[in-house]
């Protein structure tokens, strides 16, 4: 019985440590908000690998790339203000995407960090989040 205490008490000691040493290497989100960052560069996205999905900005045109970049959608952009923009898709190579030419996905910067950027989308009543990295 003595044993379980101990193991018990050993157990919940690391897992204190574990907590602690996770929330020291977090940082804070980036104040204010560096919106500018989405208007150019070369984008991924946390646990999809390069020839899954990518995607760069530049002047204006948004082009995400798709199995292995065989595939493309690109959009225009239309910047309201720092934070939000619209994207209208233009072209598209997969005929089978549900994305159709001339949809209209409207955008919000809601957070930095670094090199993270979390973007809030909605789309004929659906609305997601996604962070994407920025690599160049």
């Amino acid at each position: 019985m003595r044993l379980l205490k101990a193991f018990s008490a050993g157990v919940l000691l690391l897992m204190t440590l574990q907590v602690k040493s996770q929330q020291t290497v977090q940082k804070k989100p980036d104040n204010p908000t560096k919106c500018t960052n989405i208007k150019e560069g070369k984008f991924l996205r946390a646990n999809y690998p390069e020839a899954i999905w990518h995607m760069t900005i530049k002047d204006n045109v948004q082009t995400e790339y798709f199995n292995n970049g065989k595939d493309y959608i690109k959009s225009t952009l239309v910047f309201v203000d720092d934070c939000n923009y619209k994207s209208i898709v233009m072209e598209k190579s997969d005929k089978n995407d549900p994305v159709q030419i001339g949809d209209v996905f409207s955008n919000r910067v809601v957070a930095t960090q670094d090199n993270l950027l979390k973007i809030n989308t909605k789309i004929a009543g659906s609305e997601f989040n996604v962070v994407y990295i920025k690599i160049k």
